[in-house]
């Protein structure tokens, strides 16, 4: 564990042996971290710190032993991401779960049946099998015909880990299940890049969502995969009966202020929402191609009117479970003052102050 652990972090600082041996104070040869990562040998305890502080990592990360590797990893990312980009991601992702999965241990929380059992299937074969398996999870969830208030609050509550972290820059996350330790049961993860607006957000867990659910497609040469995903998780996030009530049938056109409405309204990108508006049927396809020549042509990259992270749907959609399991570790003496600074990476006085209140009441 301690071998692979320290391998990801040099590759997550992109430093090579002699480069980190270099860095680490007291000193050691570039022999040693070799036989360090090989499994051949342990460092003492002031050369573990010293590598520690080299690479930007906490003991936490290089000596815990709850998560055994990530498994299937899907990356969603931009192009020219790099091996170090992806080493950075990962060593991330495992930092903030062997935290998350140390406070459920310690608070005796097992792991919840499979959320998708029911719905999930090993091929889709058309786009309206994607838009009918959307339906289903809904219902199946109980969702009702509604914009979602918050994706990561619903994910969270079915069991999925969400967690926000500050990923490389060509990163807007990454879905994975969780290989543990001991013989524990897997979990799984989606990771979202605090970088993102709230629209890609809510998107991306729609897509990752979307992977849970359908393993693959019929026919890899008529069907994308990942444009099937993206099928689904526009499905899900503005089911078809829903927009067509809002927006109404054989549309030619829509106005910039019906379009911003109806991305604030159900929580997806503009660009996103010309699609949709597009699959449903709502506008023509040459009407959209039109938007995406003109005056859309910047959306993919640049969010018109983008929804503010206190406002509208933007106040709910922040991971919040992890801390809501610290506070309560905290509450029972299960865990210290201390320790629950450490794990929500918070100054110590800001825990003292949430377990008192302030000093004026």
């Amino acid at each position: 564990m301690f071998a692979d652990r320290l391998r990801l972090a040099r590759k997550k600082a992109g430093l090579s042996l002699q480069a980190l041996s270099e860095r680490v104070s007291p000193p050691v040869s570039a022999q040693a971290i070799s036989k360090y990562e090989s499994g051949k040998m342990m460092p003492s305890s002031s050369v573990l710190v010293g590598l520690g502080k080299a690479l930007d990592v906490s003991l936490d990360f290089l000596m815990s032993g709850q998560v055994a590797e990530l498994s299937g990893v899907e990356f969603r990312k931009h192009s020219g991401t790099s091996a170090q980009d992806r080493a950075h991601a990962e060593a991330l992702v495992i930092e903030k779960l062997e935290d998350y999965l140390a406070i459920e241990d310690i608070l005796g929380l097992g792991e919840p049946d499979t959320p998708f059992a029911e719905s999930r299937c090993d091929t889709v074969s058309s786009n309206d099998e994607i838009e009918a398996k959307a339906r289903e999870l809904r219902d199946e969830w109980q969702l009702g015909n509604d914009p979602i208030p918050s994706m990561t609050d619903l994910l969270e509550a079915k069991g999925v880990k969400v967690i926000e972290a500050d990923l490389p820059e060509r990163f807007d996350g990454l879905a994975c299940a969780v290989k543990r330790t001991g013989n524990k049961p897997d979990t799984e993860v989606v990771v979202v890049s605090s970088r993102t607006n709230i629209e890609r957000k809510r998107f991306s867990l729609a897509h990752e969502l979307a992977h849970r659910v359908i393993r693959g497609v019929s026919d890899p040469v008529t069907m994308k995969l990942e444009k099937s995903m993206h099928r689904f998780a526009g499905a899900f996030l503005a089911p078809a009966d829903h927009l067509r009530k809002e927006v109404g049938e054989g549309r030619q056109g829509i106005t910039y202020h019906e379009l911003i409405r109806l991305k604030r309204f159900y929580g997806m990108s503009a660009a996103a929402m010309l699609i949709r508006l597009r699959d449903v049927g709502l506008l023509p396809a040459s009407t959209v191609d039109y938007a995406f020549r003109t005056y859309a042509r910047a959306w993919r990259s640049t969010e018109p009117a983008p929804i503010a992270d206190g406002q509208g749907l933007g106040a709910f959609e922040k991971p919040l479970r992890f801390e809501r399991l610290v506070y309560r570790a905290l509450a029972e003496e299960m865990i210290s003052p201390v320790r629950a600074a450490q794990l929500l990476k918070v100054p110590l006085a800001k825990i003292e102050e949430e377990m008192r209140g302030p000093r004026d009441q």
